[in-house]
């Protein structure tokens, strides 16, 4: 602020406006300040930066003396966009919608690893449960995630294992049949099989906190909406 109120001096200037090419998150704060103390701030595009500084010395290397003068000029010229920074219940909307599309991505990668390692371990369990997601298929992979383990326990001790834990309306015999049969002619990897449980056990348990945390920010983002203008109508 001092070095700008020096140079507005100097040159008999009034006010002055900040540009800034936003390729990352460092911005966000000082963006805050400027705006809080009176400072108008405006984003360029890191393209125009690029294709910019190409024209002037036709050389595509960036440095810390070049890229200022580059976004000087294209502010001075009005080639930037005047940033839209949520306040109140919208800035809140914004935050969560954020947590929301970092927990989807991070399960949707989650979901392909429990996949991969059904695929190495035990392929036929899909045969079984089309869905792995299902309650009676989630609490098998837990129990008794490798083939060995679903013989070892026999029709009787998984329809046992499931009546404890399920509604016994999902619990099916023909089923329990079917992973045994599964199980005995499976040509899943048979090497490295206690760390492959372990395995398993430690994906199931981030699975399990992602869905809980994805219930969470979706309850939030619920509340949030009552706030929101005709944003009831969303949740219908």
């Amino acid at each position: 602020m001092d070095w700008a109120n020096k140079i507005m001096k100097a040159h008999g200037k009034e006010n002055v406006i900040v540009g800034i090419e936003p390729t990352g998150h460092y911005w966000l704060c000082f963006e805050q300040y400027l705006r809080e103390n009176g400072i108008k701030v405006v984003l360029v595009n890191p393209f125009h930066v690029k294709r910019s500084k190409e024209l002037d010395d036709n050389t595509p290397t960036k440095s810390d003396i070049k890229d200022p003068k580059t976004i000087a000029m294209l502010v001075k010229d009005g080639r930037y966009t005047e940033p839209n920074i949520p306040e109140g219940i919208y800035a809140e909307m914004r935050v969560a919608m954020n947590i929301y599309e970092r927990l989807q991505k991070r399960l949707s990668v989650l979901k392909n690893q429990i996949i991969n390692w059904l695929d190495i371990y035990f392929p036929e369990f899909l045969e079984v449960f089309s869905d792995w997601e299902g309650k009676v298929a989630l609490l098998t992979l837990k129990e008794m995630p490798l083939p060995c383990d679903v013989v070892e326990k026999g029709v009787e001790g998984i329809i046992e294992c499931w009546r404890d834990k399920v509604d016994k309306r999902a619990i099916s015999r023909k089923r329990a049949m079917e992973l045994v049969e599964a199980a005995k002619r499976s040509i899943g990897k048979k090497e490295g099989r206690k760390l492959a449980r372990q395995e398993m056990r430690y994906l199931l348990e981030e699975y399990e906190l992602l869905r809980k945390q994805l219930e969470g920010i979706e309850d939030e983002m619920a509340k949030l909406l009552k706030d929101v203008p005709n944003g009831e109508s969303c949740l219908r």
